[in-house]
This record gives structure tokens, C-alpha cells and sequence, in this order.
């Protein structure tokens, strides 16, 4: 059997400090663009839909290359895919920040959208080889990886907002380009390249192209749902093609002889059963961040400004808790933190439900629940990241990952398109009834995912 060469030679923590920086700059990008929507409208003569695709465009080409970069990553070596992505990346932002039309931009963006997909598999494959020596401290890494993100996702919004008073919006993609250039340097400095599988292998082509096609339809039918309805022939027949796509995706992998996808990995418990945890989990995270955040602005006619440091507890929270959860699993194995960061996200999602949801409730009411969810959301997605890893051989470590994060994104999207409809409405109490009916679903849903922590049996221990 080929696996990849594990990384001992380079510092593991300078190998980290790359890694991560591939992850700020993929979550960056998710958040400082929407501050800056207003004032590229004004200047590209874009409509609100244009608007829309601004943001969505990253989205899709993120979730929908996630699988075929993930393949990419094993038969070429993560590293080779790793250093693409920085490059794509950087480029995209410059074609970004020189956009003359919202349609140049859109395009632009989707392809920073492919960057990411090809830095985040290949960057967990990179933490799995550096760290394939010490299982103890490749869950601690991993936390740290993930509250790099977060602490991005916090700060896109505050670094868009002074980038765009002293620079105008074009200055947010700028400011891409010196990251991916040192992440780039960096890469070159400190991680050797790890070999792929065999190069003589197929590529299968028919797996990736239905992949590609399945999640195009998919995540873009439920993009398309919020403004246009599922009752709209274009999202019915979007659904279709997902389906169809989908069907046959399965059907090439179980006769291919070297699939991109090894459909036996979900004959894996802990494989399987952590997929769907972060399904669930990010389902009920986006859902609500959504239709809270609609809540916030139509119920209680907050500001822009306000309903971000609203949500401010949240991010510092999620930061705190990705450390925690290295630590946790470090000494007590990787369910644990599973089922206990499960079990706190669904306290969360109560509390708020009953506490900090009404007409007249003060932001201190929405604090315990604006605390707990991301508490156990920190607590629980790096030991899932970490049973995902370390439920599958190191040459399938991109893969793995790869499908994680997809799952993730789908589960993501979805969560907003259902949770979205269900707090539609323009009266406030119709709009407060929805959302108290998405927040008792997530408590529900983090429930099961908890026993689903419990069924999928990870690895009780980091040995």
C-alpha cells in the first residue's frame, strides 16, 4: 500500500502557522465581503441579485470543488495542491480587486471560491501527516487550525469595515494578496512535499465531473430558494439534475476500480457517523445564525452594525472553545467532546429559544444562549475533524477531509434555505414564531447528533 510520507523532518509548529494560514484566509473571505456590498452596488450599478451572487459565488465554488480537490490532494500530494491554492487564490483576489463589471467580479469570486477548496483538504492532510507521530497533539493542532478560522470569521467584518473607509472596496481583496504570498513562502519553507498515490492510477473523471454537477445543482437551487421559492421551475429542476447527478455519482463509484470517492469509507462507523454529525451540527449553526440575524434586524430594527456585536459573544466564545477541545480530547479521547459539545450547542439553542426570543428581550437575555452555542459547536467540531482523520488510512487523509467539508457546506446551505423559509413572513409575530420553531428543531438536532457521537464509536483514546 502507497501512503504519504509523514512530515517529521520541518518544525511541526511552523507547519501549523502554514496551515492555518490557509484557513484564515478561506474563512476571511466568507465574511469581510459583506460590509462592503452597499458600496460595491453603488459603484458596479449591481441589483440586489447581483448583490447576492457576490457572496454566493465563493460559496459555490468552495463546496462544489471540495471533493475533487480533496482527490487531487491523494494522487498528486497535498502539498503540490496546497501551494496551487495559495496561487489561485492570490489571483482571484487581484482579478477581484480590478473587477470592472459585478459579473467580473462574480466569476472572480467563484474562483476564489475553487482556491479555497483546494487549501482546506490539503491543508488537514498536511496537519495529519506533521502530526501522524503524536495523535495527542494532531487534536490539539487541529484546534488551534479551527480557532484561526474563527478568529477570521470574527475579525472579517471590523477589518472590512476600516479597509473600505480608507481605501474603498477594492481594498478588501488587496489585502488577500500579501497573505497568500506568506502563506505561499512559508509552505515552501517548512513542508516537504508529500507524495500522492501511485501517478499511473486512473483519474476517474466520471466521478469527479458528476460530483462537480450533482453539488453545482444542489447548492445552487438552494441558494436560488430564498428569492425565488421551491415552487420556481429552475429550483425544481436544479433539484432534479441533483438528484439525477447524484444517483449516477454513486453508481460510477461502486463500478469504478479507483474511485474518487471509496464508497466503503461509509461502511466506517466513525467515518460515516461523523459525517452526518457535522451535517447536523452546521445545519443548525448557519440556520440559525441566519434567521436570527433577520430577527435582529426586522423584529427589533437593529443596525447592521448592532446585529454584528450582537453576535460578537458568539465568536469569542467559538475561539475559546476550538482550544479547549484539543485539550479535552488530548486526556479523555475523542467522544467526549463530541457528546458534551453537542449536548451544550442544544442547551444553547433551548435557552435562547425560551430566553432571548420576543418582541422586547434585551441582548443580555440572548447572551446564555449566544454563549452556549458556540461552546459546544468549538467544543465538538475539532475532535470530530480529528475521528474523521483518524478514521481513515493517511493516503485518504485529503479525501476524507475533503467530504467532511462538503458535507458540512451542503448541510450549511440547507440549514439557512429551510430555517430561512420558515421565519418568512412580514408580520413580527409570524416572523418570532419561526424562529422559535428553528431553534427548538436545533435543539432536536444537536440532541441526535450527540448520540450519534455516542453510536459512531471514535477513537476513544489519541494514543
Amino acid at each position: 500500500m502507497h501512503h504519504a510520507e509523514p512530515l517529521v523532518p520541518a518544525p511541526s509548529r511552523a507547519i501549523l502557522l502554514a496551515a492555518s494560514f490557509a484557513f484564515i484566509i478561506v474563512q476571511l473571505d466568507v465574511t469581510i465581503v459583506n460590509v462592503a456590498l452597499p458600496q460595491i452596488g453603488k459603484q458596479l450599478g449591481a441589483d440586489v441579485s447581483a448583490l447576492q451572487w457576490v457572496v454566493d459565488a465563493y460559496t459555490l465554488g468552495f463546496a462544489v470543488l471540495l471533493l475533487a480537490a480533496g482527490a487531487m490532494g491523494d494522487r498528486f500530494g497535498p502539498t503540490r495542491v496546497f501551494l496551487s491554492g495559495f496561487a489561485l487564490f492570490a489571483a482571484a483576489s487581484i482579478a477581484c480587486a480590478l473587477a470592472p463589471t459585478a459579473l467580473a467580479l462574480n466569476i472572480a469570486r467563484a474562483c476564489q471560491g475553487v482556491g479555497a477548496a483546494l487549501l482546506v483538504p490539503s491543508s488537514l492532510a498536511i496537519l495529519n501527516g506533521a502530526y501522524a507521530h503524536d495523535k495527542k497533539q494532531l487534536a490539539k493542532a487541529i484546534g488551534w487550525w479551527t480557532a484561526a478560522g474563527g478568529v477570521s470569521i470574527a475579525a472579517g467584518p471590523v477589518i472590512g469595515g476600516l479597509l473600505i473607509a480608507t481605501a474603498g472596496w477594492r481594498s478588501i481583496f488587496w489585502v488577500n494578496v500579501p497573505i497568500c504570498v506568506v502563506g505561499y513562502l512559508l509552505t515552501r519553507a517548512v513542508v516537504p512535499q508529500m507524495r500522492g498515490k501511485v501517478p499511473a492510477r486512473s483519474f476517474d473523471m466520471g466521478g469527479q465531473l458528476l460530483s462537480i454537477l450533482a453539488l453545482t445543482a444542489f447548492i445552487g437551487a438552494v441558494i436560488e430558494v430564498q428569492p425565488l421559492g421551491w415552487s420556481n421551475p429552475m429550483v425544481q429542476a436544479a433539484l432534479v439534475v441533483a438528484l439525477v447527478c447524484g444517483a449516477a455519482f454513486l453508481l460510477v463509484e461502486s463500478r469504478t476500480a479507483e474511485p474518487m470517492l471509496p464508497l466503503s469509507l461509509f461502511r466506517r462507523r466513525s467515518f460515516s457517523g461523523a459525517v452526518l454529525f457535522g451535517v447536523l451540527v452546521n445545519f443548525a449553526y448557519y440556520g440559525v445564525i441566519f434567521v436570527l440575524s433577520f430577527y435582529l434586524q426586522k423584529v427589533r430594527h437593529f443596525s447592521a452594525l448592532q446585529t454584528g456585536l450582537t453576535f460578537l459573544p458568539l465568536t469569542a466564545t467559538f475561539i475559546f472553545s476550538n482550544i479547549a477541545s484539543g485539550w479535552m480530547a488530548s486526556r479523555t479521547g475523542l467522544r467526549p467532546p463530541m457528546i458534551v459539545g453537542a449536548l451544550i450547542g442544544a442547551c444553547g439553542y433551548a435557552l435562547l429559544g425560551m430566553l432571548g426570543i420576543s418582541n422586547s428581550a434585551s441582548v443580555i437575555d440572548m447572551l446564555p444562549g449566544l454563549a452556549l452555542i458556540p461552546a459546544g459547536m468549538g467544543l465538538a467540531v475539532p475532535a470530530m475533524t480529528t475521528s474523521i482523520l483518524g478514521s481513515v488510512e493517511r493516503h485518504l487523509a485529503g479525501t476524507a477531509s475533503a467530504v467532511l467539508n462538503a458535507a458540512r457546506q451542503v448541510g450549511g446551505a440547507a440549514g439557512v434555505a429551510v430555517f430561512g423559509a420558515m421565519a418568512a413572513g412580514t408580520a413580527d409575530d409570524q416572523v418570532l414564531t419561526g424562529v422559535r420553531a428553528t431553534l427548538a428543531i436545533s435543539a432536536l438536532l444537536l440532541i441526535i447528533a450527540a448520540a450519534l457521537a455516542y453510536w459512531c464509536r471514535p477513537e476513544r483514546r489519541c494514543p
